[in-house]
């Protein structure tokens, strides 16, 4: 009799289980990529103040030496004794990034590389701890290749995610010193006065990728492509890439096979900087079997490697930020850009004296 009037167990059911687990499935996919948002929207505010410190940066160059940096220092008529001949923009702007211990090691007069490609480094110089510092002002936290680069099993220098605006495809003519229609170029030394578009029409720096496959010192396109015509086909480059030879074509499935934007130090416009032939992002194909193809850059001779041909490059801004870059003007604001702008308003932003309207973004 006292059993039929015992309390019944508490429980759960099987089919109460399985609710449960339904509905916490559902909540952790509506919260997932609340999430991946939100740690998205971190990482790119703190690429912008990365830019804008670089920006900042430069305009305290500028106020200091009475002009805004070059790209790097070459003499014209002559080549680079040392491959690694001359610093990038990154490099001299080190004392006004609170990264005045590094640069109170560099001379800016000699190649950065001290020696290492010999195997006779300068232990007066000790710039081993220069160019393989990681100076985060110089990395995205989006970047999905942080580390340094490698050279023998050595780390031999740290890459970087941010290039200068070396205008719309001419970059260099090393036989006349002439330079691109850039904010940057080899030896310039430009005043706000030269930005006729004004500064805030003008591009200063824009995101780039670490590691990125490139293709250098074909034969000169220039008489295909001037200046004022770049390619409108990112397919074009890849025919353009035949004439280089096997060693100037950095591409590979390690790593550091693929090395563009991965030395900070070096002026070079496929390591420091951009050019504005295509919209960010877009994708520069270059096919290969084995792989299924590159997205790559294009520099047509390396800066200081000739005494006589000409550079012009196809240096993409691309980032990891979905559908756009983070960039600087150089009036020092900072702000994105849509890999939807037109191309004509794209190249516009990377020229210092095109005649833009008033209408031009």
């Amino acid at each position: 009799m006292i059993g039929r009037f015992q309390a019944r167990r508490a429980g759960v059911t099987l089919v109460e289980v399985l609710v449960v687990v339904a509905i916490i499935g559902v909540l952790a996919g509506l919260l997932l990529p609340a999430v991946q948002a939100a740690r998205e929207s971190a990482r790119r505010s703190s690429c912008s103040n990365n830019v804008r410190q670089l920006a900042i940066g430069v305009h305290t160059y500028a106020d200091a030496r009475s002009h805004f940096p070059p790209s790097m220092v070459h003499t014209p008529g002559t080549t680079f004794v040392s491959n690694n001949g001359s610093w990038s923009i990154h490099g001299r702007l080190l004392p006004y990034l609170e990264e005045s211990t590094i640069a109170a090691r560099i001379n800016l007069e000699q190649a950065w590389d001290d020696g290492f490609t010999t195997g006779t480094p300068d232990p007066a110089r000790n710039w081993a701890h220069v160019r393989t510092a990681r100076i985060g002002a110089l990395l995205c936290p989006s970047e999905r290749q942080p580390m340094a680069r490698t050279k023998s099993g050595v780390a031999f220098v740290q890459p970087h995610t941010y290039g200068f605006n070396l205008g719309t495809w001419f970059v260099y003519d090393p036989h006349t010193g002439a330079g691109g229609d850039g904010a940057f170029h080899p030896n310039s030394n430009f005043t706000a006065a030269r930005f006729v578009d004004g500064l805030s029409r003008t591009l200063c720096l824009a995101e780039v990728k670490a590691f990125t496959p490139y293709v250098r010192n074909s034969s000169d396109p220039g008489g295909s492509f001037p200046p004022d015509a770049p390619p409108q086909d990112p397919q074009v480059i890849a025919g353009l890439c035949t004439g280089a030879a096997a060693a100037d074509v950095k591409l590979g499935p390690a790593t550091n096979d693929c090395t563009g934007h991965t030395e900070w130090p070096d002026g070079r416009v496929h390591h420091s900087g951009i050019t504005t032939v295509f919209v960010p992002n877009t994708r520069v194909p270059y096919p290969d079997a084995a792989s299924g193809g590159y997205d790559i850059d294009y520099n047509s001779r390396q800066e200081g490697s000739s005494a006589s041909a000409r550079t012009f490059a196809a240096i993409t801004s691309r980032s990891y930020h979905p559908g756009l870059v983070v960039t600087a003007m150089m009036d020092g604001s900072v702000g994105t850009i849509a890999d939807a702008i037109e191309p004509a308003v794209w190249r516009a932003l990377g020229t210092r004296a095109g005649g833009e309207t008033s209408s031009q973004p």
